[in-house]
């Protein structure tokens, strides 16, 4: 008898019920499971074409009782084309310069993590990561991660994106940005920056995580079109929404 590499066994786990994060009164589960050994990489892809997220060295996927309104999307970069408001905060952002890092994370990194928290979700778990956590966050991965940080014309750090490199594109894990900046929309422009890094390694799509419709925090997904969500028969394109 042919034996299997004892590195092809995954074992998933449900986490245990606890209040959404999202959408009040309903209840979160996820299943998961851990990214190791020699094929961690390839596993991360598979199970990101399968509408799974990384966090360190877990990827997830909402398992709710009840409640489907977690949807994986990813944006179809050749097709991929601005609308009149992500070209106003395109243009407005000209003077912003990117550089990618490895996934090392710094006292700059976290100065700017921690206000963007306090301002934005102070009273959410996040909020209360100390500088460990946030290495962490940055630091505990076992697949191609990188950093990529926005500086200003003075060359101070303005936004950062932490995200996944994968055989077909690139995937967001998190991002944060000055609060004073509002009205930058550097989280719009992240998103943007993403789609035209992609463009530019010939990556076919942005994998953005879950949206929700309902979820204000998470709907504007939907407006980097022409976007596609996961089902159970696999990837499918999203009607378009309005034009913004």
């Amino acid at each position: 008898m042919k034996h299997q590499p004892i590195d092809n066994m995954r074992f998933f786990f449900a986490t245990a019920p606890l209040p959404c994060p999202y959408l009040p009164g309903r209840v979160e589960r996820r299943v998961v499971t851990e990214l190791v050994g020699r094929n961690a990489a390839t596993l991360h892809d598979s199970l990101s074409h399968a509408g799974f997220r990384r966090s360190h060295r877990i990827v997830y996927a909402p398992a709710c009782p009840g409640c489907n309104a977690c949807i994986a999307v990813r944006v179809i970069v050749d097709e991929f084309q601005r609308s009149a408001s992500q070209r106003r905060v395109w243009n407005g952002n000209l003077d912003i310069r990117a550089a990618e890092s490895p996934a090392t994370a710094t006292e700059e990194q976290y100065a700017l993590f921690a206000a963007y928290q306090n301002s934005r979700h102070a009273q959410g778990d996040m909020a209360k990561m100390d500088v460990l956590d946030y290495q962490a966050l940055v630091e505990d991965t076992v697949v191609d991660t990188f950093v990529a940080e926005f500086r200003d014309a003075d060359r101070r750090l303005v936004a950062a994106c932490l995200a996944d490199r994968l055989k077909d594109g690139l995937s967001a894990v998190y991002s944060y940005f000055d609060p004073a900046l509002a009205r930058h929309s550097l989280g719009t422009y992240m998103i943007l920056w993403l789609i035209e890094r992609a463009r530019e390694l010939g990556l076919a799509y942005v994998y953005l995580g879950y949206w929700i419709e309902d979820c204000k925090k998470m709907s504007y997904k939907a407006k980097f079109r022409p976007v596609e969500a996961v089902g159970p028969d696999g990837w499918f394109r999203m009607p378009e929404p309005a034009e913004s």
